[in-house]
């Protein structure tokens, strides 16, 4: 079984063993782990000295508007801060005001050059598709205290900016996987539905202003034959059920030290749902010894096998992670 088809079953909820992801380090961990190993400094270099079977390949990267604007951000020319999108809807009180706003639009995007880098890793498990935060996106135009108190005070206002944010990101994963073709398997997107202690909304707001938006993205992937893998981070018990009914296939990254997260919680998923993270980026990761770090993916692999991808709890490798702690995730998962 080549390493693809053996990540793909895992995710697919088929079973198997000796899978991992390394994650993504982050741009200051690569020289370190570059001078440490003895290897060119980047991100594929690191991929291949450990023998990672996956890649990630994010389609936003193909939206090319004509002012550099990158999406849900409302200015042009030089000025391309995301930071200038917050709050900008926060006084917004009618579906008009929210039809005023310059949505992001799909004859901008050109998937060519994503393609072209997935066709390099065809022996590999490939996660891509639009990352779809549109959770997020709302959030930081209203504000995310404004987005909440307007749930309750002005829902038909939430619900208008929802629908013009899925439309795009459910319009473009159309695009993107009717010419993928076969060259990736997993439809990888997220939105951070979690704190470390419980959601941000409560389950009942979950499934009125996220879940019906939620499963029109789902439903792309699934018409084009791809297991779907969802990200949040935090604690997202609750609602882990509806996400099954949704159909996510697999989730990442399983934020150990969020609340009712642990691997011994999630096990009662393991037959309906596939994992792809489990060991703890928060502190584990950093303070272990190589050892520690080998009988934790043990420990974890035990309560979730067939059904887990190791991987660190969180895709970011930071550099306070020591390079022998990840290589050491890397020779016990592969075991």
């Amino acid at each position: 079984m080549s390493e693809r088809e053996k990540v793909k079953s895992i995710l697919a909820g088929k079973g198997g063993a000796g899978a991992f992801w390394t994650g993504h380090p982050n741009d200051a961990t690569i020289p370190i782990y570059a001078e440490k190993w003895g290897i060119e400094p980047s991100r594929e270099a690191i991929y291949s000295y450990l023998g990672d079977p996956c890649r990630w390949f994010m389609a936003d990267s193909a939206y090319k508007h004509p002012d550099g604007t990158p999406p849900f951000v409302p200015t042009v020319g030089e000025a391309r801060d995301e930071s200038r999108a917050r709050n900008f809807l926060a006084d917004a009180e009618s579906v008009a005001d929210i039809e005023k706003f310059p949505w992001p639009d799909v004859k901008y995007l050109d998937f060519s050059g994503v393609y072209e880098d997935i066709r390099k890793f065809q022996d590999k498990i490939v996660f891509t598709g639009m990352w779809c935060p549109f959770f997020h996106n709302i959030a930081d135009l209203f504000g995310m205290e404004n987005y909440f108190i307007k749930m309750h005070e002005n829902p038909a206002v939430v619900e208008a900016a929802t629908e013009y944010a899925v439309s795009f990101y459910t319009r473009a994963n159309e695009m993107f996987f009717a010419g993928l073709g076969d060259l990736a398997d997993v439809m990888f997107f997220g939105n951070d539905f979690g704190t470390q202690l419980d959601l941000f909304i409560s389950p009942e707001f979950f499934r009125k202003f996220i879940l019906p938006y939620f499963k029109r993205i789902i439903a792309v992937g699934k018409k084009y034959g791809k297991i779907v893998m969802l990200h949040s981070c935090g604690s997202i018990h609750r609602i882990i059920p509806y996400l099954i009914d949704a159909g996510v296939d697999a989730l990442h990254p399983i934020q150990a030290q969020a609340a009712g997260m642990g691997a011994a919680s999630l096990a009662q998923y393991k037959n309906d749902l596939s994992f792809l993270g489990g060991i703890d980026a928060q502190t584990f990761f950093v303070n272990a010894t190589p050892s520690q770090i080998k009988e934790e993916v043990r420990r974890v692999r035990g309560l979730l096998e067939p059904a887990i991808v190791i991987s660190p709890s969180h895709e970011e490798i930071l550099p306070n992670v020591p390079a022998e702690n990840i290589f050491a995730m890397a020779e016990a998962a592969k075991e």
